[in-house]
This record gives structure tokens, sequence and C-alpha cells, in this order.
């Protein structure tokens, strides 16, 4: 499909006023955060139905996990062309409207009596394809929404709202599935995702595509465009490249930890929702921090610092015992540190790859770092799956903590972790 520049062009940038009193910006941003209060509830419920309800264990539930990222592996890539060449409106709310439909088919299983995890596993995949989209397309919407100037206000307000998600998606899952059931608490994430539809579809400013994406270009090209691009800056391949160590040990880490949680500790659904809610006002300081640390003590040093302390926070947890009353404050106060570096380095990242990257290829260059910093998730969460199985539950999360920090030491010896206290001018645009 062609895409041209719309004739309302004048009215593709907002006019000169503060942020917040951009209609367009809120209606995104409340869209926004009414998807990632659906992305951080299903995550956390989605792996309580297997669990609780369906009596999964570890490889089966590092099967689920990998179900659900392998998405971002094998099509992120073609995704970041196709967003490039669309109005990102035009992506967004379909793939939340998908989201919801998916997620509503749990219940209606469990119903039907036809719950089992082949069900799991379609929701699982349908889910992890769409948020692929609506992840590439949002980052990407808001570089053409918002003026250069006001990024990183705009992408600090964007991460604020999934720290907030970070709170309340977990808290809420996990207290819906004390409260009623696992499958039916899957319908709390799908009136979320269907909420962001509505917000999204309410923008009005009409979107304008960057002018070298407009037109049929051939896909292949545009993909690898994306990938040289990365490849040729310095800055963003050690993103990449740091992303891609991390998020392999962290998916494996995850997995070990949605099992350690409910099976070694014996904590309840509303238990475990609390402890992965802490992140949330961690990660909301960690916001605010990051609007103004890294023009202070500079990007590097914010990075590799935050990095190696949230990182590093998980070597502890193997040695954790006790009832309740003593694991759950101590798991909520290191989610709580974990969450604030962890949007520290989220955020940073961030405006760094913004600020090197020419709009026309945004949504590639966000595709290729999907591709290969989050690539190597679903293989990182077989392999948490098959060490909780062979090891045991405490020995796999020593393991994969340990893997986490080769991320902060790449950083550390990167010309990422040298950058000063202003943020990089943008790479050659092709």
């Amino acid at each position: 499909m062609s895409c041209v520049r719309s004739s309302r062009s004048d009215r593709s940038q907002p006019p000169p006023q503060s942020l917040w009193r951009d209609g367009d910006f809120r209606r995104l941003w409340a869209g926004q955060t009414a998807s990632q209060f659906g992305e951080q509830s299903a995550q956390t419920v989605l792996p309580l139905v297997a669990v609780l309800t369906l009596g999964a264990g570890a490889e089966q539930l590092g099967a689920l996990r990998a179900v659900e990222q392998a998405p971002i592996l094998l099509c992120s890539l073609l995704v970041g062309a196709w967003v490039d060449r669309r109005r990102t409106r035009s992506v967004m709310v379909p793939a939340d409207l998908g989201r919801a439909v998916a997620l509503a088919l749990v219940p209606v299983a469990g119903l039907l009596g036809v719950l089992g995890m082949p069900v799991l596993f379609s929701v699982a995949l349908v889910v992890g394809l769409l948020s692929v989209f609506f992840g590439v397309a949002c980052q990407a919407s808001l570089v053409r929404l918002v003026p250069r100037d006001r990024l990183v206000r705009g992408t600090v307000a964007l991460e604020g709202s999934r720290s907030a998600a970070q709170l309340g998606g977990p808290a809420l899952g996990g207290g819906l599935v004390s409260l009623l059931s696992a499958p039916v608490a899957v319908l709390a994430a799908a009136l979320c995702f269907a909420l962001s539809s509505l917000s999204v579809q309410r923008i009005r400013r009409a979107e304008t595509v960057p002018p070298a994406a407009a037109g049929e270009v051939r896909t292949g090209r545009q993909i690898r465009e994306g990938l040289r691009f990365v490849a040729a800056d310095p800055v963003l391949r050690t993103v990449a490249v740091c992303s891609a160590a991390f998020q392999f040990s962290f998916a494996a880490l995850m997995t070990v930890y949605l099992l350690f949680l409910p099976r070694a500790l014996h904590l309840s659904g509303a238990q475990v929702g609390l402890v992965f809610a802490a992140m949330g006002p961690g990660a909301l300081a960690g916001s605010v921090l990051a609007a103004w640390l890294p023009g202070r003590l500079g990007y590097g040093l914010v990075l590799v610092a935050s990095a190696a302390l949230g990182d590093g926070l998980a070597l502890w947890l193997p040695a954790l015992h006790g009832s309740a009353a003593v694991t759950v404050p101590l798991l909520m106060a290191g989610n709580l540190v974990f969450g604030a570096c962890g949007q520290l380095v989220d955020v940073t990242v961030t405006a760094v790859r913004q600020a090197v990257t020419p709009v026309r290829i945004q949504g590639r260059v966000v595709a290729t770092l999907n591709f290969v910093g989050l690539g190597p998730t679903p293989l990182g969460s077989l392999l948490g799956g098959w060490l909780a199985g062979q090891w045991g539950l405490r020995t796999a999360l020593l393991v994969a903590a340990a893997g986490q920090l080769l991320s902060p030491l790449i950083m550390s010896l990167s010309p990422l972790g040298r950058l000063g206290r202003s943020l990089p001018s943008p790479g050659q645009d092709g």
C-alpha cells in the first residue's frame, strides 16, 4: 500500500506549547499507558494460569514464554520496514484490539472446559506477534508526533506510564487471580488493550509519513538499511549487543523466578503480584532520575552504574528462605531497586537511540534493535526452563543472575560507556 504525505501537513507538528497541553500527545500517552497495563498484567497472569490452573512444569513454562517471545526474533525486521511505510495509528489500533480478543479467549476456553496448554500457546503466540507491531509503531509514533527538542520529555512521560503499569499491572493480575481465578483474571488485561485502542484511535493530527519512506519501497532493501545503520554506528551497535546479553539471561531468570516464587517460597497469586508490583514505584523513580541525571553525571556513567547495580541484585535470590512475612518485603525491596535501575537504563538508552537515528528510519532501527536485543529471549526462556528442570530452581537462578552481569561489563568497555553529558548527534542518513 502506498503512503504519501497528508494534504494537511501543516497540522503534522504540534504548535509551540507545553507537551501536556498537546491533546494528541495525551491520547498517545493514555493509550500507551493502558496498553502497558494490559501487557504487564498479561505477563503475570498467563504464567500463573499455566502454573496454578494447569500445573505446568518448568519446561512447559519455558516453552510458553518462548512462544510469546518468538515473534520478536522472527518478525521484528519485517515489522520495522512495514511500519516505516505506514501511519503508526493504523498499526497500533488493530494490534491492541487483536490482543484484547486473543486474551478474552482464555476464560471462554475455561468456561467451555477446553482450556489447556495448546490454547495458552496459541494465545501467547498471537499476543506476542501483535506486541511487536504495537511496540515498534508506538516508538515511531512518538518521534513523528513530538518535536526533537521535546523527545526526551516525551520519552520520560511514556516510560513513566510504563513504570505505573509495572506497579499496577502485576498487582491487578495477581490480586484477581486470588479473588477470582487465573483464567478470569486475564480479562483485565484484555480490557486494558481495548481501552488503549480507543484512545489511540482518537488522535486527530494527520500523521506525516517520512518522505523517504513514502511510496512502495522494497522491504528487503529497507531491512538491510536498518541493519547497516545499526551495525555502522558504534553506539547503537553496543546497545544491540548489551541488550542481547541482558535479555537472554533475564528471560532465563524470569522463567525460573515465576516458578521459584509459588513453588519454592510458596507465595500466593496476590503475593506474587505484590512482588512484581514493587518494580513500579522503582521504575517511576528511575524515570524521574533519567530526566536530569545523565546530563549531570554523563550518559555513559549512568548507564554502566545503573546496569551493574540492577543486574547484580539478582545474585542474592537463591539464598532467600523463610515465610512470606520475611520473603515478600525483601523481594519487594530488591525489585524496587531493580525497577529504578532498569528504568534509568531504558530511558537513557532510548534517548540516545532517538538522538543518533534520523526520523525516516526510526521504525527500522527500533525493529533492528528489538531483533538483535530481544531476539535471544525465546532461547533464554527455554534455557531457564531446562536449567530449572535439570539443576533445580536455586542453582538455575544463580546461573541466570550471573549471566546478566555480562551486559554492564560490555557496556563499560564500549563507546556507549564513554558518552558524556550531552546526547550524540544523528548519524548519517544513508
